[in-house]
């Protein structure tokens, strides 16, 4: 039985589903580190392939992280995706429970300040409603 291969797709399906996460964002890091190795040796099929040399980063946001520490949030990251992780190169997750996240969402459109597109909260300066 062939393995399916793992994707940011299968990632986020999984983690929504097994961690009944509110919110995940997963990035293929995977290019990054390829476009490295590629300058000094040809990939092994096996990482031509997606194999080992597969490498990702997530945000999850779930609320089975309220009241846990940072070690075991990613614990049950990792034993969420047990078997997905012994198959890839590199895996990173930032874990956060959905107030934490909200409270950094509020937190960076603050420090975004006012939007620099010639509009102010939505209408043209300038411009009478």
């Amino acid at each position: 039985m062939a393995e399916t291969s793992i994707t940011e797709a299968s990632l986020q399906n999984a983690l929504t589903e097994r961690l009944k996460a509110t919110h995940v964002e997963i990035t293929d890091t995977s290019g990054m580190y390829g476009a490295a190795v590629a300058r000094r040796r040809v990939p092994t099929a096996n990482e031509a392939a997606g194999g080992c040399g597969q490498s990702f980063t997530a945000l999850v946001v779930s609320p089975e992280f309220a009241g846990k520490n940072a070690l075991k949030r990613h614990r049950l990251v990792n034993a969420a995706l047990r078997d997905e992780i012994a198959r890839i190169h590199a895996w990173s997750a930032r874990c956060l429970a959905p107030d934490e996240w909200e409270r950094d969402r509020a937190a960076a459109g603050e420090a975004a300040g006012p939007p620099l597109d010639g509009t102010v909260a939505g209408r043209v300066v300038g411009v009478k409603d």
